[in-house]
């Protein structure tokens, strides 16, 4: 990235770690945040957990600072920090979950992990980063050599290597590692540790993004079913096959083998026993650092299986509308036919379309004609005094939606499960197709079901009093 003055301004005001580190309140923020979510490697959490945290902070702050410190509620300060114009937490709704939860965002965390970076460290270890740049141009170049011949040459000399250190083992020639060579090490594997949980961050981050680019295009699509289906997983194709997915994907099928977890936690026991690095005080979570990987990344997969969950919703509802349209369709023809079978009308029954094509010369289409401009009178528009009948404006009715839902609610009371007749003949209809459309509304909302097997007749009266009935499937409310 260039960093030009245009760059940097536009960073400065857009980006949400640059407000952080800039916000009168950002060592506030910074230092909850880093307490509550980064320390304890905390993904989510919800509102009330957070809100509680945060107001016995400010507690602790008003008694130090007065209460004018903080003045406002510890809730309106976590809105103020996922407000767009922050961004510093992500707030949402989980599944199946009616309390709003906070998530960090990846820009907050490399504001703190760079304010983390700016203490004094006690020493400055230059020696394992060298040999883990040695390393990764060793791997690199290695991997990249298609020779057989130097492979093999490579591999040869690399076991004589080893084969000389076994042989100096065995004289008693030990070679160890220094107090300072495994201090150094140390802190750079805790470094790097840290660094891996803040990148599940924003790889969750990413995905969140591409759900939420499928949710938008879902919802905006009125085209055929196919085509979305094949833009959206061409683009779930992209990124599992982008380098950041490919990387990804091998790092969790590399954490994922047990034979893998039980090696990190077999060295992990050991080299925090050595005495250089229990006198660095480690924190006691690095015990179990393999596993904040495995909950961090199962997070990601997560955020992955909502986007399947998705497109699976989609389909069905698709598919239910569909065949839901093609049974009413059906339905209509064969109850028209069973009307029509005692009594067939005369004259044409039905027409087919005929089979032959119809051909129209070019000659054969008319000229075009000018169309007849119209004049307009301008008069004067005189109000009439001939009396109305106004009463067709008053004689409208609304189905009050409210009243029905009390009474569907008033009957499962009594029981578990009452049909849409059986409702009926409780209360009849007094508003006719009105009120029963409001009452088939009600059960696409709630939770119904619908018996295609059974057939129910729903007959009432109309304003001029003629008789009137409807066949539909069985409707039935369930509590």
């Amino acid at each position: 990235m260039s960093l030009d003055l245009a760059t940097l301004e536009t960073m400065r005001r857009q980006h949400p770690a640059w407000r952080l580190l800039a916000a009168d309140s950002g060592p506030l923020v910074a230092s909850f945040l880093h307490r509550v979510f980064v320390e304890p490697n905390v993904r989510v959490m919800s509102q009330s957990d957070l809100a509680e945290a945060l107001g016995d902070t400010l507690f602790l702050l008003r008694e130090q600072r007065g209460a004018e410190a903080w003045p406002k509620d510890a809730l309106d300060y976590l809105n103020d920090w996922a407000a767009n114009e922050r961004g510093w937490l992500r707030k949402f709704y989980p599944p199946a979950s009616d309390e709003p939860h906070f998530d960090l965002m990846p820009a907050t965390e490399k504001a703190i992990a760079w304010l983390a970076s700016l203490a004094e460290r006690s020493f400055v270890g230059t020696e394992s980063r060298l040999l883990t740049l040695f390393e990764l141009l060793r791997q690199m170049d290695e991997g990249s050599e298609a020779d057989p011949q130097r492979r093999l040459h490579e591999l040869q000399r690399r076991r004589d290597e080893i084969d000389a250190e076994m042989a100096r083992v065995r004289d008693g020639d030990v070679p160890l590692l220094t107090d300072t060579a495994l201090r150094e090490r140390f802190q750079q594997f805790t470094s790097l540790a840290r660094e891996l949980l803040a990148d599940f961050r924003e790889v969750e981050h990413n995905f969140r993004g591409l759900d939420r680019r499928v949710r938008e295009r879902i919802a905006r699509w009125d085209g055929a079913k196919g085509e979305l289906l094949q833009d959206v997983l061409g683009e779930r194709d992209a990124i599992a096959e982008s380098d950041q997915g490919r990387s990804f994907g091998a790092f969790w099928d590399f954490l994922m083998s047990q034979a893998r977890q039980d090696e990190l936690t077999r060295l992990l026991e050991r080299v925090l026993q050595l005495d250089p690095v229990a006198d660095l005080a480690p924190d006691a979570r690095l015990r179990r650092v393999h596993y904040d990987w495995l909950e961090a990344g199962e997070q990601a997969q997560r955020t992955v299986a909502l986007l399947s969950q998705q497109l699976r919703r989609f389909l069905d509802d698709q598919a239910y509308l569909e065949n839901r349209r093609i049974m009413e369709l059906l339905r209509s023809i064969e109850a028209r036919a069973l009307e029509l079978r005692e009594s067939p009308p005369a004259g044409e029954f039905m027409t087919l379309p005929d089979t032959a094509a119809d051909i129209e010369l070019p000659m054969e289409r008319p000229l075009h004609a000018v169309a007849v401009k119209t004049v307009i009178a301008d008069l004067a528009i005189e109000a009439g005094a001939e009396d109305l009948d106004a009463s067709a404006l008053f004689s409208q009715f609304v189905v009050d939606k409210a009243a029905l839902v009390e009474h569907v609610d008033r009957m499962l009371q009594q029981r578990p499960q009452v049909t849409l007749g059986e409702l009926l003949e409780a209360r009849p209809l007094t508003h006719g197709l009105a009120e029963l459309v409001g009452y088939l509304q009600i059960a696409g909302d709630g939770s119904s079901a619908v018996d295609d097997n059974v057939e129910d007749v729903v007959r009432w009266r109309g304003a001029d009093g003629r008789a009137r009935q409807a066949r539909l499937p069985r409707v039935i409310f369930s509590r």
